[in-house]
């Protein structure tokens, strides 16, 4: 970078991967399916499950909450919402969530969708309008959160999920600083995934598993092109980050794009995946889709697995959306960036979820997805026995305490 340019990139990040989780032993055993077959082809061995107390919105506050200080708050001057689980197709989420965070009413806010590319479309836009503030010293706010419709019983229901993450986005790039001209993107349409009604997410498995990898070559291409020179990954990168609709995607990305860029074999190119991604991936394995928030869980997983990376690192992060759009582009761990992934505490939060044997998860799948579009909804503080009391009760959080004549009203606890 230029002496003298300015950095931009993300100050800090939080996390609300659900409160619950179904273990996918538990579910194959229930489902009659080989658990070992499962865990070899999706290395995916446990998914976050959202009671019907919480939706986007509460996802999303919570995952913000306490970021930052309340005179912090009053530098944020825009919010940016990502989620393709909106609650309603007028209003944005980020209304909701700029009440109940206390933001300022200057603060411009808005919500925009495009699969599980919109957290990185929406970081680029912040850090593009932080340019034209010419060094004042405001903030952007990007929140998200997503969770999976009903799939019981599909191929893909192992590994669904939930989650929530918020990035604070600035010129003091403690985090991860992005290398803003080093970038490519890859767009194209097509109908891998999609949610054609409000409760109803479906498509091909295949059809997005190659949509994928196509895009992963068509935005390395890209990234060559526009940085003028072929890439050196092995010179100009010491990890990679891959969105993670499952973890085990990350292997078949990495293979990918070790044979077009480093011209490795597939032995050479597992050994590299082991060396430089494979820390990255131990959290999706836990928490299983998490949409938007894929990359930026990545990054924690990796800071929190792999002592070899921290302050400096440099790194590829590929998002992609289905639809399609992806970017491959470049970035640095900041220099408090090991500090700030152990203030998520991820692990620990992670750990601390409730375990649910496959009729709770059902009957609470059932129950959320069943408020979606109601006109009238009361969630049922009982459905999990006592989980509303342990986990939530005191704790400031935001829930969702009814629906009336269709009007969401939350409330903190």
């Amino acid at each position: 970078m230029p002496v003298g340019e300015q950095r931009f990139g993300i100050e800090r990040l939080g996390v609300w991967p659900a409160t619950m989780v179904l273990d996918i032993e538990t579910l194959c055993a229930e489902r009659g399916s080989d658990y070992a077959t499962v865990a070899r082809s999706l290395n995916t061995f446990q998914r976050s499950v959202c009671p019907p107390w919480e939706d986007t919105v509460t996802m999303a506050v919570n995952a913000a909450s306490g970021l930052l200080t309340e005179e912090e708050l009053g530098t944020v001057e825009l919010l940016i919402a990502v989620t393709e689980s909106s609650v309603d197709q007028e209003k944005p989420v980020s209304s909701w969530v700029h009440r109940w965070l206390g933001l300022q009413s200057h603060c411009r806010n808005f919500e925009i969708k495009h699969a599980c590319y919109a957290g990185t479309a929406a970081l680029r836009m912040a850090m593009a309008w932080l340019r034209e503030q010419e060094g004042r010293p405001v903030r952007a706010l990007i929140v998200g959160a997503d969770l999976s419709l009903l799939g019981f019983r599909e191929p893909y229901e192992p590994v669904m999920g939930a989650c929530g993450f918020a990035l604070v986005v600035s010129n003091t790039p403690d985090f991860l600083e992005i290398e803003r001209a080093r970038y490519g993107i890859y767009a194209n349409e097509v109908t891998d995934v999609i949610r054609p009604a409000l409760t109803v997410e479906t498509g091909n498995s295949e059809t997005s598993l190659l949509a994928y990898l196509d895009a992963l070559e068509g935005a390395y291409r890209d990234f060559v092109r526009r940085t003028g020179e072929r890439c050196d990954f092995a010179r100009d990168f010491s990890r990679h980050v891959y969105h993670l609709p499952f973890a085990g995607m990350g292997l078949r990305a990495h293979r990918a794009l070790a044979a077009l860029a480093l011209e490795m074999d597939r032995k050479s190119a597992t050994a590299h995946f082991d060396a430089t991604v494979e820390p990255s991936i131990r959290y999706s394995r836990r928490i299983g889709s998490s949409y938007s928030a894929s990359t930026f869980i990545a990054l924690l997983s990796l800071l929190d697995h792999d002592a070899g990376a921290g302050p400096e690192t440099p790194l590829s992060v590929f998002s992609y959306g289905s639809g399609s759009c992806a970017e491959l582009y470049a970035a640095r761990l900041g220099p408090r960036s090991r500090e700030i992934a152990a203030a998520t505490a991820l692990g620990a939060r992670l750990d601390a979820r409730r375990p649910l044997d496959v009729a709770e998860y059902e009957r609470s799948e059932t129950a959320r997805v069943g408020a979606i579009g109601a006109a009238d909804f009361v969630p049922d503080a009982d459905l999990i026995p006592g989980w509303f009391d342990d986990a939530y009760a005191g704790r400031g959080l935001l829930v969702l305490d009814r629906i009336d004549d269709y009007e969401r009203l939350y409330r903190r606890t």
